[in-house]
């Protein structure tokens, strides 16, 4: 079997060539590097020593490898993709589009398509039913991330190898300390990689700059305060408004007139909804294999939520939640699972 693995150099993507070897398989290793450049010069990952623990990691199992160079098509497909969506007032997962664009897009356009099978250091499954390949859930429910794949489209979904997604993380770290991986004992990456150390609200304010305007309670009408800039906050936010008598939540944006509305207290009803209507819906592998029964997520995390799908012949879609659901944002993607919540079934943006 020929296979790429995407290797970043941590310890998921290290126990992932680890694990294939164990197989029989020697993977060609590839580590991408995305970055952006602007009138302001090249800001990249900080990139040299994951570099050098995978190619650490290439030699010691007798790996081809390369590094791939794709912060072009970083900047043009996720950055300028954030930096639209937050302009336009949605809340983005650039998360979601990395994998979708770049991991399994421009890497198969560039490189990729070469090979029969892609293996990364992914939290996620696979699973065959009716001889259809499905995104499945990890088995460890903290480290899942089958909701930052749930935009994959069927092609690329059909060629993923997750070596990992049968073990919880303790056990990654426990093969990687046998295996005596330099990475065993590393820290997990955090924050959105194009960034680098640069602050987020740093990052906004140079492409979006800053307008003032109100903070209103949406209770009773009052101008609490001022903001900097509708495109600093995300609805359910809490920090940052630095207003007194809190906790107070951002709970409605006005674009328009760039305005915040707040709610006070830490249970406000406003902060809470049961429907959630979605755009762009579509059946990850192109079947339903449920009824309108689902588990669904709206954001990362270990908690599934009950519901039921309705969707529409215009693309559109409507989960009704069985519970209250807190900080629904639009420009975020809803995941849906199956009624077992094991199988990834469909996924769309919230609007």
């Amino acid at each position: 079997m020929n296979v790429a693995a995407l290797v970043s150099g941590g310890v998921d993507s290290s126990v992932v060539v680890h694990l294939l070897k164990e197989q029989g398989i020697t993977p060609d290793i590839f580590y991408i590097r995305i970055g952006m450049e602007d009138e302001e010069g090249y800001i990249s990952c900080p990139a040299e020593e994951d570099i050098e623990l995978t190619q650490w990691i290439a030699k010691k199992y007798g790996c081809r490898f390369e590094e791939v160079d794709l912060h072009r098509e970083y900047w043009d497909r996720v950055v300028s993709y954030t930096i639209d969506s937050v302009r336009r007032g949605l809340t983005p997962n650039p998360d979601v589009m990395c994998n979708r664009l770049i991991k399994f897009g421009a890497f198969d356009e560039v490189r990729g398509h070469g090979y029969d099978c892609i293996a990364t250091g992914h939290y996620a499954t696979t699973d065959i039913l009716g001889g259809t390949t499905f995104l499945a859930t990890a088995k460890d429910p903290v480290k899942d991330q089958t909701d930052f794949l749930s935009q994959l489209e069927y092609r690329q979904i059909e060629r993923l190898m997750f070596p990992i997604g049968h073990l919880m993380k303790s056990d990654v770290r426990a093969i990687a300390a046998q295996a005596a991986l330099p990475s065993a004992t590393r820290k997990d990456s955090q924050g959105i990689c194009f960034l680098g150390k640069i602050n987020y609200n740093d990052f906004i304010k140079r492409y979006l700059g800053e307008r003032e305007g109100d903070i209103v309670g949406l209770e009773t009408g009052r101008v609490l305060g001022k903001h900097r800039g509708y495109w600093f906050h995300t609805i359910g936010q809490r920090k940052g408004l630095y207003l007194g008598g809190g906790p107070w939540f951002v709970v409605r944006k006005d674009i328009e007139d760039n305005v915040l509305y707040v709610s006070q207290g830490y249970d406000p009803e406003a902060q809470y909804g049961r429907r959630i209507p979605l755009a762009g819906f579509r059946w990850l592998s192109g079947v339903n294999p449920g009824g309108e029964d689902i588990m669904f997520k709206i954001r990362h995390t270990p908690e599934f939520h009950p519901g039921r799908l309705t969707v529409n012949a215009d693309g559109s879609a409507l989960i009704e939640s069985a519970d209250r659901i807190q900080g629904i944002a639009a420009g975020q993607y809803a995941t849906v699972y199956d009624a077992a919540a094991h199988l990834v079934i469909a996924s769309g943006m919230i609007t």
